[in-house]
């Protein structure tokens, strides 16, 4: 079995990625349910989550934070993410989910790095992609900047409803190669 990658700054924040088990299941569908979070993802059934907990091809992770200065306190609970076609013949792993509270705090973006780092370097991925609403500007913001590419557009593709709206929205792909993740390690974009 592989480590789960961890990730420290100098701001006391660490961020750490651990198997999730089936007693933190009640915790994932809260936080899919919450109302910063439900637009912009399609949530799951529980039973869906215990199937990709058993899925040979799924990865599913707590995301864990601990916010002191020295690192030394438990880590908590911050979100969970979920990666599909861990082993596709491919290559081609997906990012299938990634949902975080609390927000502000730059946790996207070190679970994105941690997730690539994730991909290339121990799933040995060609392709890392994932599908993201394009009402959900921030992260399409932040997946942009952290080097994924548009291949495109799933026009009017998800069903938008709740608070007023009723109508659909549409998804946008993208992705990273792996000589694309290389060069940003190179230019020392990525962690180390």
């Amino acid at each position: 079995m592989t480590s789960t990658p961890s990730h420290a700054l100098n701001d006391g924040l660490r961020v750490h990625l651990r198997p999730t088990m089936l007693s933190d299941l009640d915790y994932v569908v809260s936080v899919e349910q919450d109302g910063a979070n439900r637009p912009f993802i399609t949530p799951w059934e529980r039973t869906q989550h215990e199937g990709a907990l058993r899925f040979p091809d799924s990865r599913h992770f707590i995301v864990e934070l601990a916010r002191t200065p020295n690192g030394d306190a438990a880590f908590e609970r911050a979100g969970y993410v979920i990666l599909q076609g861990c082993r596709n013949p491919n290559g081609s792993v997906e990012l299938k989910r990634i949902v975080l509270q609390p927000k502000g705090l730059g946790l996207g973006r070190r679970c994105v790095r941690l997730l690539k780092q994730l991909a290339f370097t121990q799933l040995h991925a060609h392709r890392f992609w994932l599908d993201v609403k394009g009402l959900n500007t921030r992260a399409l913001a932040l997946y942009l900047s952290e080097g994924f590419v548009e291949e495109g557009r799933l026009r009017e593709s998800v069903r938008v409803t709740g608070e007023g709206a009723d109508g659909y929205d549409s998804l946008i792909v993208m992705s990273m190669l792996d000589r694309e993740y290389q060069a940003r390690v190179a230019l020392g974009e990525e962690l180390a």
